[in-house]
């Protein structure tokens, strides 16, 4: 759905990978990842992640409450807006229907084939204006066989990371099932604590000199 340069533009968020855009289409608004202002040395990394963005989205087009792909032309990604706030923003404390119905989309999801693989982060996670959970940001998606060990284990991570998030904010509601789960850790998650998550705080802070407060939101 390509929109003339001149269309009306709100910035809601930036950082060292591009400019994520609200933008007002002919149809109404969607939602802009736009590489542009990307520093030449991160052009490839921020393509990269936008592209793997795209591939995901549309190998789960027409799935409910997740971004809709639009468009992608290697510099734009363009993607349907859904309105709703971040969980940090209006955490369901107590909202067991939410977390049900969290759950659901997860298995929604996993079942097409893809792992959302970035749901520690509350950022990723939205309250839509109707109270339901969807989810956002798929940079870092895997897509595969659901019945493959690998998918299945990226599965069980993705569901640890809500079940962190119900501990967070109704851990009464919690199963025993759940509770298990979130005791046992898998050798990926082990893996990224030892090597890749350094890395990430190091590249991050040091080098982008910028701090996403472990996806929750700003810092008050």
């Amino acid at each position: 759905m390509p929109v003339s340069n001149d269309a009306p533009t709100h910035a809601l968020k930036a950082d060292s990978f591009g400019r994520i855009l609200l933008v007002q289409g002919p149809e109404g608004p969607f939602v802009r990842r736009d590489l542009g202002a990307t520093p030449l040395w991160l052009r490839l990394p921020a393509w990269w992640l936008a592209r793997r963005e795209a591939r995901a989205l549309k190998h789960i087009h027409g799935m409910a409450d997740v971004p809709q792909l639009l468009d992608w032309n290697g510099r734009n990604l363009d993607r349907s807006f859904m309105a709703g706030d971040a969980m940090y923003q209006r955490p369901p404390r107590g909202d067991v229907a939410w977390f049900r119905a969290a759950r659901r989309l997860l298995q929604q999801l996993h079942r097409r084939g893809v792992a959302h693989n970035d749901l520690a982060k509350e950022a990723n996670w939205l309250v839509t204006e109707d109270g339901r959970p969807a989810l956002i940001d798929f940079q870092l998606a895997v897509i595969g066989d659901p019945r493959s060990r690998w998918m299945r284990l990226l599965a069980r991570e993705d569901l640890r990371h809500l079940l962190k998030h119900k501990r967070m904010y109704c851990r009464a509601s919690l199963t025993p099932v759940e509770k298990r789960v979130l005791k046992r850790t898998s050798w990926v998650r082990d893996l990224w604590f030892a090597t890749g998550k350094p890395v990430y705080r190091f590249v991050t802070r040091r080098i982008l000199h910028w701090e996403d407060n472990e996806g929750q939101g700003p810092k008050p």
